[in-house]
């Protein structure tokens, strides 16, 4: 059986109720969160935006709020993790299938992956878990990171 969404999380790189003007705030926040746990090098951060740029990870769910699921390459990554924050506000991604097009996000999942063949799987978990829109409605409405805990397990 495959592991719970939550045990790829980090507890303490879970942001609630995070304020950000911009994609890349959100995605600095996390970063820096996966970095000082010792998840990822100080290259990931930027890693990160530069591929953003290229490479958008906004996906459209048909929902007021939707998920974008950011992440670099493995050289950047010490130990693999997944960060989460979610927004109190939308803020603007990318679309992943039309660049051209915002998508208001309201999840972001960061993964710091360092095996690739491991990280289909853990976008598998990620999209079983994004299908749910009350899961999206729990999360939305998290407290604690015990709440997080309670929905993703």
């Amino acid at each position: 059986m495959a592991q719970a969404l939550i045990d790829h999380i980090a507890p303490q790189a879970v942001a609630l109720g995070v304020k950000a003007q911009k994609s890349e705030e959100v995605i600095r926040l996390l970063a820096g969160k996966l970095e000082s746990l010792g998840y990822v090098r100080s290259t990931y951060a930027d890693a990160v935006v530069r591929r953003e740029a290229t490479m958008p990870t906004g996906l459209p769910l048909g929902y007021a709020l939707n998920v974008a699921i950011p992440h670099t390459d493995p050289e950047h990554v010490i130990k693999p993790g997944v960060a989460l924050a979610v927004l109190s506000e939308p803020v603007d991604f990318a679309n992943m299938e039309d660049p051209e097009e915002a998508v208001p996000v309201g999840f972001v999942f960061l993964l710091a992956i360092n095996d690739k063949d491991k990280q289909i799987d853990l976008l598998q978990e990620i999209m079983e878990t994004i299908q749910s829109s009350a899961t999206l409605e729990g999360l939305a409405n998290a407290s604690s990171v015990d709440d997080v805990k309670s929905l993703l397990a």
